[in-house]
């Protein structure tokens, strides 16, 4: 057995409305769900960027809940990379400047394919970089 694919992926905030403005607004992704200090979700693609409240997701169900979704969580911040063309990287890179959004890193990979890093509001590390990095 081996998984297909990566249905969702998880970055834990510190400031939940801050991280929702800043993938809604500056991103541009979907929001789909929302509990208000708990967690925000949006569409990417054809998987789902997950947002906790890194504190509230410590806090496990009541035993009587309906959703047994267990406790879990990280300290500190994470990394997440989205798909993205050559073109489009160049775009993004624009669209983050007129943002006053700092690239941390923007470089060619030995291998082949471009990649810009940038923190979202909670000091996450996110990237955009052609999918040939990784052979795709």
């Amino acid at each position: 057995m081996i998984p297909s694919a990566i249905l969702e992926s998880a970055l834990y905030v510190t400031d939940l409305h801050a991280a929702e403005t800043f993938y809604r607004d500056v991103l541009g992704l979907d929001r789909i769900a929302k509990v208000e200090g708990r967690h925000v979700f949006f569409r990417c693609g054809t998987g789902v960027l997950l947002l906790f409240n890194a504190e509230a997701t410590k806090i496990p169900p009541a035993p009587d809940a309906w959703l047994k979704v267990p406790a879990h969580g990280t300290v500190g911040e994470g990394h997440l990379c989205f798909a993205a063309s050559a073109d489009e990287i160049a775009g993004w890179r624009e669209h983050l400047a007129a943002r006053n959004i700092a690239i941390e890193s923007d470089f060619e990979w030995p291998q082949g394919g471009r990649s810009i890093y940038f923190r979202d509001p909670s000091g996450n590390s996110i990237e955009f970089a052609e999918p040939r990095i990784w052979g795709l």
